[in-house]
């Protein structure tokens, strides 16, 4: 990459004679008189005579002979005669030898080309401002310039590849050197101090028409679009890209400057004469351009070609689009197979044993973090081994498919059930309580034993024998699962042990953690407004589904609602690292909390009653002043005394923002 910094503090960069300096800056000064202009084009000899001989060329076309330069510059203007000044300055002798020669002559044959055809732009757009015009577009490549002086051996490989390759020269020199010769074309116009309008159109003469299009409130719009069209005649008449500079030259033509689309031609041949009249002002041969009808014709076969190559690109990346689409779709038929082979049972469509193990740890873990009960239920098909021997194994894996249908319609959407090995399924029961698991594993067992199966006419009995268990897991208590299973499998075989078709339930819940899980279970605003009558239980079902839950650690909940101290927190903390305890039990213990307050905190970590009584509202389920009216009365009867309840009572229009 190039090194901009060590480029632009190079001594051989193109400088401006002292004669250009005093003529920039009098031509910013409106109040400049033309005697001024003579006066500082005369400090310079050399430079006077070549302006004398421009005016005397065919390019201006005067009548009479000039013999004076105090003639001249008033005839061509204060703007023409900076503009031919400037040219000349740059037009260095010396860089018509050597070995850069053939790329010094390449850059002002295009600078020529480019300002000719700027200026006849110009004319149609602004006559007056003509000049300008001439004078952006002999300098829009000044960069090119800068680089072959400056930093030749980088530039020359650049201009090299650009012959055989079919990118642009930015896009080229974008990518070998970080920066094109736009950006130092006007980097060194703006250290020059050129007018803004002329330094923006050199640095946007590359510029997509889309990315012109996003200039089109600047008041000097059509001067960046004239360049940008002129830029594009320049690679027309000076480059092999004679197709892709045509497409461009008609798109800022018509699209950008206005002109209509049949005149395109015409000004092609205009400039073509206008560039022959303006290679005698600069001593350039211009021998190698082409005719303006041969030319166009080269354009509209290459436009062609790259058509039909670009047909031929469009048609393969559809192509391999398409593939690409099928194979990520093959990916993904293939990847949820492997799921459903890593998450299903194939028979049963039911979650499998690895799925069921892993949604156990994660709501153990959860159980030991909230001291909320977890359960399983085991349920295993009474003498399957028997249907199998007498009716085959295809009818047991229909009776299979039956079973694990039940135990889906029986069971609720937030459980999870699993086929756990042959004829034996287990449930994780979501939010259990001892007499809901009970309840359950019995509604299973009697949906089991009312199917009506048959083989071949014949009726068969099926029945399902089920074991059920539950517990709080402690805090750091290790092997939770394994015990829970193993307790709901000893019920199982107690209940084949006892006759089969029976639900047996063993609780490992200590009588303590009972009393509280029954305290609340029965202080939950959503037990309460069923019992008061105020909505069935499917309601606050659904409600509570919908209710998000983001509970808080005890302590944080204990100190909002001024039930402990920052210092007991930390004395409870302290303690907690030493036995092991939860949080809520070292704190009875300590008596820092009543169990009637530590049952209220335990009852807002699962359920918060403001939020639930707003969700109740938005369905629709209560009027806003009636779930106000609720949950002020649970609050009124229910909730013990604190010292602080923040965010807790609420009117109907409070809820409504919950």
């Amino acid at each position: 990459m190039l090194n901009t910094k060590r480029l632009f503090a190079s001594t051989q960069l193109p400088t401006l004679p002292s004669v250009a300096v005093k003529l920039l800056e009098l031509a910013k000064n409106p109040e400049t008189e033309i005697r001024q202009v003579i006066d500082a084009i005369k400090a310079d000899p050399a430079i006077s005579a070549k302006i004398l001989k421009s005016a005397n060329s065919t390019y201006f076309g005067f009548k009479s002979e000039i013999r004076a330069i105090e003639r001249a510059v008033p005839l061509l203007g204060t703007t023409v005669s900076t503009t031919l000044a400037l040219s000349f300055s740059l037009n260095d002798d010396t860089m018509s030898n050597g070995p850069l020669a053939d790329h010094y002559r390449a850059y002002w044959m295009q600078s020529v080309v480019q300002a000719s055809a700027a200026e006849r732009l110009g004319q149609r757009l602004n006559p007056a401002a003509a000049p300008e015009f001439f004078l952006a577009g002999l300098l829009m490549d000044i960069g090119r310039l800068a680089l072959l002086k400056a930093a030749s051996r980088e530039y020359v490989p650049v201009l090299e590849s650009c012959q055989t390759d079919s990118l642009p020269l930015p896009e080229t020199e974008d990518a070998r050197l970080g920066v094109n010769h736009a950006a130092v074309g006007a980097q060194l116009m703006e250290n020059w101090k050129l007018p803004d309008a002329i330094v923006q159109s050199v640095r946007c003469h590359h510029s997509t028409p889309a990315e012109m299009t996003a200039l089109n409130n600047d008041n000097d719009y059509k001067l960046y679009a004239a360049i940008a069209a002129a830029s594009a005649v320049g690679d027309y008449f000076c480059t092999d890209h004679k197709g892709r500079a045509l497409e461009r030259i008609r798109t800022f033509y018509t699209d950008h400057l206005g002109f209509p689309a049949d005149t395109l031609e015409q000004y092609l041949q205009d400039c073509a004469l206008r560039i022959e009249q303006a290679a005698g002002l600069f001593s350039v041969d211009m021998s190698d351009l082409g005719d303006p009808a041969e030319l166009m014709v080269q354009a509209n076969e290459q436009l062609v070609q790259l058509t039909l190559r670009e047909h031929v690109a469009s048609t393969q990346a559809t192509y391999r689009h398409q593939e690409a689409e099928r194979e990520k779709t093959a990916l993904e038929t293939q990847n949820r197979e492997l799921q459903k082979q890593a998450l299903y049972d194939p028979l049963t469509g039911m979650f499998n044993r690895n799925f069921f193990d892993e949604s156990l740890d994660r709501e153990i873990g959860r159980g030991q973090r909230l001291a909320a009960p977890v359960a399983v239920i085991y349920a295993d098909i009474d003498n399957f081994k028997k249907i199998n021997d007498t009716y085959g194994h295809q009818f047991g894996d229909h009776v299979l498919q039956r079973v694990a249908k039940v135990l889906q319609s029986a069971s609720r959407n937030s459980d999870v059930l699993a086929r756990y090995g042959g004829e034996e399924f287990v449930v994780l029961v979501s939010q259990p309580t001892e007499k809901g698991i009970e309840r359950l594993a019995e509604r299973i067992r009697e949906k089991i034993a009312a199917e009506s199966l048959e083989f071949e006419g014949t009726k068969v009995q099926v029945t399902c024998s089920l074991g059920t268990a539950i517990i709080i897991p402690g805090r750091k208590e290790q092997g939770i699962a394994k015990r829970l299973l193993a307790a709901a499998d000893e019920c199982l075989y107690d209940a084949k042990r006892g006759g089969r078709n029976q639900v047996r339930s063993q609780s490992l819940i200590s009588e303590l953690d009972r009393q509280v899980l029954h305290m609340v279970t029965n202080q939950r605003f959503s037990r309460w407004l069923v019992s008061q009558g105020l909505l069935d239980v499917p309601s606050v079902s659904r409600a509570l589904l919908e209710t998000p839950v983001q509970p808080a650690r005890i302590g944080e909940l204990a100190e909002m609602y001024g039930y402990l101290t920052t210092a007991q927190i930390a004395k409870i903390e302290d303690e907690q690292q030493t036995c092991g305890e939860r949080f809520g039990a070292i704190a009875v213990r300590l008596g820092y909390l009543t169990l009637v307050q530590l049952v209220h905190l335990l009852t807002l970590q699962q359920e918060n009653p403001r939020h639930l009584a707003a969700r109740v509202m938005r369905m629709g389920l209560l009027a806003p002043d009636q779930a106000a009216q609720a949950l002020e009365q649970y609050i009124a009867t229910q909730v013990p005394e604190v010292r602080h309840v923040p965010s807790l009572r609420a009117d109907s229009k409070a809820l409504a923002f919950v």
